[in-house]
């Protein structure tokens, strides 16, 4: 197909302008994330809607939407779009130094016990790049986010991202502090937790109460669980068995330190199941960018040690 760009002029600078107002429903919004003032956004929406003859946005004093055409433009605008940044990402890939901003999306406990080991060195390494991180304890789809990567389970995982494990096999397990545990006892099985006072965490993305999940045998169990204190954040979970209002369910790194020092002890030690660790994941395409490539090359490299400062410290 042969391409007529007479028709492009002044409307390709335009197409950002339009895709960030319509996305985040704010010219300050969009100004902020293209780097201009809220004027020049809006200038720049004006004369493409002047150019093609029609109104591409809704204004009001509260609001800012798309018109049908608006909706019809982006509707084939987008892939467009995204495959110009493809374009631009592919080339800018040969020999490119690592520079530029990291969108990552990862939970709250992601973030302190995995993310925070590694982002000193990787921001003193690579002094080009530019590293956002977004807290959500829920299943963000990372493309419609426009995030660079994410972290997951490894049993969480999308069949189409591509996936590079970042850390140690770990068991999820149920801890208390030592004054639950000497009021209200052990449990001796999953089951035993309807008698318990439990801490129980609502998931961000679907809504529901977390099953707290076990393994008996040969099969799996999910037991809903029951409590005084209901939750969202990971943080918050913990210091609340610590402060003894109820059992939590947890990643055991995330609590590593307080049951080495006997502020959580864990129960249910027969029953509790491993996970095949925590990954980092990506589009396929993203593997070309520099700065991803950079990030996730610095995460294994900090796998490696880590399991190596594990094992020599078993064999001490």
């Amino acid at each position: 197909m042969k391409l007529d760009f007479t028709k492009f002029r002044g409307g390709l600078d335009a197409l950002p302008a339009l895709y960030w107002v319509a996305e985040l429903r704010s010219f300050t919004a969009a100004a902020t994330q293209l780097g201009v003032s809220p004027s020049a956004i809006s200038q720049t929406v004006k004369g493409l809607e002047q150019r093609l003859g029609v109104a591409l946005l809704h204004r009001t004093t509260r609001s800012v939407g798309l018109t049908e055409a608006g909706e019809r433009l982006l509707a084939h605008a987008r892939p467009a779009l995204q495959g110009l940044q493809d374009a631009f990402d592919a080339a800018n890939a040969l020999g490119a130094t690592p520079s530029g901003l990291l969108r990552i999306n990862a939970s709250r406990g992601v973030i302190a016990s995995v993310i925070s080991r590694v982002l000193p060195s990787f921001l003193r390494d690579h002094p080009h790049v530019e590293v956002e991180i977004f807290a959500d304890d829920g299943f963000t789809d990372i493309v419609s986010g426009g995030f660079d990567a994410g972290f997951r389970l490894g049993e969480s995982l999308e069949a189409d991202m591509v996936a590079v494990r970042v850390s140690p096999r770990f068991r999820f397990v149920v801890a208390g502090s030592p004054d639950y545990l000497a009021r209200f006892g052990r449990p001796e099985t999953p089951q035993g937790l309807a008698d318990h006072r439990c801490i129980r965490f609502r998931q961000t993305s679907s809504r529901s109460i977390y099953r707290w999940e076990f393994w008996e045998g040969n099969r799996t169990l999910e037991v809903p669980v029951h409590g005084p204190l209901i939750v969202n954040d990971t943080g918050a979970n913990i210091a609340a068995a610590r402060d003894g209002i109820g059992l939590a369910y947890v990643a055991e790194p995330l609590i590593a330190d307080e049951i080495a020092d006997g502020r959580l002890e864990t129960v249910l030690t027969d029953y509790l199941p491993m996970t095949p660790g925590l990954y980092i994941y990506f589009p396929s395409r993203a593997q070309a960018l520099p700065k991803l490539r950079a990030f996730v090359d610095h995460m294994r490299a900090s796998l490696v040690d880590f399991e190596r400062e594990e094992t020599a410290r078993r064999l001490r």
